[in-house]
């Protein structure tokens, strides 16, 4: 069984199933961390609630962003196979390029891996780690209700122009990511056929700007001055 498992996934096919899982998975879990960060517009008390609700079971904590981590990982080691194999397979590039399966995210993942892992770095230390002092969540500023002041945090952070215009770039990169992984995605589950193929760009492409426009909305927001 054990060696059934590798020989699928040392298939091109076994790759792009592995890489469409957990895409899945991470768009999953990037749609429920943006409806969380919409919180923000329901006020200081709900975003410092939902903060201390994430971080009041530490092993539940450790083990999603474990399991995330490795699907990350995962999930960039493929792409970064399916983009070596598809330039070993064609060393001489095509006159017109036609786009295929692994499209843009799996072509672009070396270059946009180590920048998506940096934003990641960086989001983290910003957002959980307080971004004025650097102290972390158990030591930022206090609410009135005793919880650590994440709205704060986030209030005071999204004043800062270049702040601001470091996450519009981040998600704008992440929305057109989407767009492609949404679209190789419905590619790998064999999900194409020329009479519903624009419904699926569109769809594809729905998915991108809505993911992306729900997490600019707090940045812009704050910067407008809709929440403060």
């Amino acid at each position: 069984m054990t060696t059934r498992a590798l020989t699928i996934f040392d298939t091109t096919v076994g790759k792009k199933a592995v890489m469409a899982g957990t895409g899945a998975i991470l768009l999953t879990f990037v749609v429920g961390h943006m409806l969380g960060n919409l919180q923000v517009y329901l006020g200081p008390k709900a975003m410092n609630e939902y903060a201390a609700l994430l971080q009041s079971n530490p092993t539940l904590l450790w083990a999603v962003r474990l399991v995330m981590f490795v699907t990350l990982g995962l999930h960039v080691l493929t792409a970064t196979q399916l983009y070596l194999l598809n330039r070993s397979a064609r060393p001489v590039r095509y006159r017109m390029k036609t786009s295929v399966t692994t499209t843009y995210s799996a072509r672009t993942m070396v270059i946009g891996g180590p920048l998506v892992a940096a934003y990641l770095a960086y989001h983290l230390a910003h957002l959980t780690g307080g971004f004025t002092k650097g102290l972390g969540y158990p030591h930022l500023p206090l609410d009135a209700n005793g919880l650590p002041d994440v709205f704060h945090n986030v209030v005071m952070s999204f004043q800062i122009p270049w702040c601001v215009a470091l996450y519009v770039v981040a998600q704008v990169l992440l929305g057109l990511h989407l767009y492609h992984g949404a679209w190789s995605l419905f590619q790998s589950l064999g999900i194409n056929h020329r009479r519903y193929n624009e419904t699926l760009r569109s769809a594809a492409s729905a998915i991108g700007v809505a993911v992306a426009v729900g997490f600019l909305a707090v940045p812009v927001g704050v910067f407008l001055g809709y929440v403060k």
